[in-house]
């Protein structure tokens, strides 16, 4: 390629003063002496041009290709219908019919989620870094097969520093119907045992005007209503337990619907207890009496209730019972008129002595059938005639004695059962044979009811410690008075805290110590998420996870401790995943509760259509009315319109790399001397013969 080229011997400031002084000159020479100044104002011009130093430059160029750039939307919303495999088909077709153009050299840019965040579908910005090394002049177009559904869009591509047109590949269809469910009012925190009220809405587009939603709490069934779709409606839920519970509100799916992921919301409450009320009667007074009255008060969460009995069981002097306190013992508004008060009831060391009727224990048992939590902690007295086992609550207790009382040291060792239950496993010191605690002393002699198994034995393999569910409540029987050997360190003692407050929150039905339990949580590195399952199995079944998009997986559990199996997975997708294993259910959130991406799920061809056709593109969708795929054609046109019915449009740049430059100077050298001498001497020549022949 020829061309003409400057390089100024002088800076082009001073060039354009001399022409003006040359002109100013060569006009005065004119009107002063007529056409014959012509000659010299011919001759500075030619002086002025080799002051310019123009040359001929010969260019050795190689064509290169344009670049189009094609991106290709991945977010979660592109995952929904069919829009990933349209996505695919359509990214397979522009990667052949872009083969075709032998002028352009297609870029794909797949982008993914935006990460951890919720910033939703961010394509301007990847195709601002996919383009860094791009020159501007080089980019012939920008082809995006996305949903429409974008929250990075800029008010121009001149803001990316972008010329190209860009045409819009609009997934999904036209007619898309879904229908979701909205938290109106959603309480993060509850009172145990009492009501709290939440707010929601359905949502729906091609619907029927009305849907049934389902409420479920911990996976439990507890509301079903047909509501009207598009007005808020109010559901009430009572918080049953302490820590977590999880309100799931589902409605009903549509025919032919979008996606199901946004037809559920789940809503974990945390139960929080105003104050734990705790019933503790102790028969009479002994070493351990403190040790459960300090580690009750310790806690400032209780509020404990405590009464002693102060005549021995053996003791008969006839003193009338309401003579034996200061103040009144007050049974009758204890155990009849406030019992259903108490999260937790203990009889310590307690002996039958007409104290509270037997009517009174009828209300016990009922306590304890309709939720409430009983403990017995036994000496000697459980063995004899007064024990607590020869009243009504003989049939709630775990077991029953038989009289003997075995006075030898032991050491308290949790059973099989005992290993895998989280109240006795990993007690500190458990880890070893025997456990490295201090003897116990002494232990009631029982049988425990068929079915019960015992989670600490002791003397002889007894068993010391069991737990039975009667109904909505639950017992625990301690057959040992010597708990309070580990508190004053007896042969370094041993985890009294630890097994006392464990079995009182099991009791009081933490969920962190149920037997059957399901757990699920982000570990904090990236979607990384631990699932942990509690059981008293031998082993766990499968976990599967369904994830926001529908997308269900099976996780197999490896045993972690004894009664413990876990697992970890990367999570595919941001948003809300549900475990099932059995009937046990658990939730987990991985990144936002509610991502931007599932918040609106239909495909759109309004955001984009301001910013494609400012920049000479086109929107379309690439599914007809009929649902069959028309892919575009692809053009390149060097003027004119960028688009047509079935066609997108690519502007070329002409770009090329070049291999070599000569240089012909046309200024320098021996010819241009000759060419300039020449022409002073022919000025002079003319002028003198001019002036001759005038004299």
């Amino acid at each position: 390629m020829l061309s003409l080229s400057f390089t100024p011997l002088l800076p082009w400031p001073v060039l354009a003063v001399l022409a003006a002084v040359a002109l100013a000159m060569a006009v005065l020479a004119v009107l002063a002496r007529g056409r014959m100044a012509l000659l010299r104002a011919l001759v500075l011009a030619l002086v002025l041009a080799a002051l310019t130093n123009p040359a001929l430059v010969r260019e050795d160029r190689e064509p290169v290709k344009d670049i189009a750039a094609v991106v290709i939307d991945r977010s979660a919303s592109q995952a929904l219908g069919d829009r990933p495999q349209v996505t695919d088909q359509v990214r397979a077709e522009l990667q052949r019919r872009f083969g075709a153009l032998t002028t352009i050299e297609p870029r794909f840019i797949d982008v993914p989620d935006a990460g951890e965040g919720d910033d939703g579908t961010k394509l301007f910005a990847a195709l601002g870094q996919a383009l860094a090394d791009v020159p501007p002049e080089r980019l012939a177009g920008v082809v995006m097969v996305t949903d429409g559904v974008v929250h990075d869009i800029p008010n121009s591509l001149a803001q990316l520093g972008i010329k190209a047109p860009l045409h819009v590949l609009v997934t999904g269809h036209a007619d898309e119907r879904d229908r979701q469910i909205k938290l109106v009012e959603a309480p993060r925190f509850g009172i145990v045992g009492k009501d709290v009220k939440i707010r929601a809405e359905v949502m729906e587009r091609g619907g029927t005007g009305h849907a049934v939603v389902v409420t479920r709490r911990d996976g439990e069934e507890i509301d079903r209503r047909d509501v009207p779709t598009g007005r808020p409606f109010d559901l009430s839920t009572r918080i049953e337990h302490g820590g977590q519970n999880v309100v799931e509100i589902e409605v009903e799916p549509l025919p032919n619907e979008l996606t199901t992921v946004n037809n559920r919301a789940v809503l974990p409450i945390e139960g929080i207890r105003e104050k734990l009320r705790v019933l503790l009667v102790s028969g009479e007074p002994h070493q351990g009496e403190r040790t459960w009255r300090n580690l009750l008060k310790s806690d400032a969460n209780v509020d404990l209730v405590h009464f002693t009995i102060l005549r021995p069981p053996e003791k008969q002097d006839g003193t009338p019972i309401s003579e034996l306190s200061l103040i009144a013992f007050p049974t009758r508004e204890l155990f009849v008129q406030k019992i259903k008060d108490f999260d937790l009831i203990i009889f310590d060391r307690y002996a039958n002595q007409s104290v509270l009727p037997q009517a009174y224990f009828d209300n016990i048992v009922r306590y304890v059938r309709e939720g409430g939590a009983l403990l017995i902690a036994a000496g000697p007295e459980y063995a004899g005639a007064a024990s607590l086992a020869r009243t009504r609550l003989a049939g709630i207790l775990p077991g029953d004695p038989d009289g003997r009382v075995v006075e030898r040291p032991y050491k308290a060792t949790p059973t099989q059962t005992g290993r895998r239950h989280p109240v006795t496993r990993s007690l500190p010191g458990s880890d070893a044979t025997p456990p490295a605690w201090g003897d116990w002393l002494r232990i009631v002699q029982a049988r425990l009811r068929p079915g019960i198994e015992p989670i600490l034995s002791g003397a002889d393999s007894l068993p010391l410690l069991a737990l039975s569910r009667e109904d909505k409540g639950r017992v625990a029987l301690l057959l040992s008075d010597h708990a309070w050997l580990w508190a004053r360190g007896y042969q370094d003692g041993g985890p009294y805290l630890d097994l006392l407050r464990r079995l009182a929150h099991w009791l009081m039905k933490e969920p962190a110590l149920e037997e059957e339990a399901l757990r699920a949580q982000t570990t904090g590195r990236g979607r990384e998420v631990r699932v942990e399952r509690q059981t008293m199995a031998d082993t766990a079944e499968p976990v599967t996870v369904t994830g926001p998009t529908g997308k269900v997986t099976t996780l197999t559990l490896k045993p972690s401790e004894p009664g413990l199996f876990t697992a970890t997975f990367e999570a595919a997708s941001l948003g809300l995943h549900t475990l099932r294993s059995g009937n046990l259910v658990a939730f987990v959130s991985v990144g936002p509760a509610n991502p931007r991406e599932l918040a609106d799920v239909f495909s759109d061809t309004e955001r984009l259509r301001p910013v494609s056709e400012a920049s000479g593109g086109s929107v379309r969708r690439l599914s007809d009315a009929s649902g069959a795929l028309q892919v575009p054609r692809l053009q390149v046109l060097r003027g004119g319109r960028l688009s047509g019915g079935d066609w997108i449009g690519f502007r070329p740049s002409d770009s090329a790399t070049i291999r070599g430059v000569e240089v012909y100077p046309l200024a320098l050298g021996l010819a241009a001397l000759a060419a300039l001498a020449a022409a002073v001497l022919a000025m002079w020549l003319l002028e003198g013969r001019r002036g001759h022949g005038r004299a």
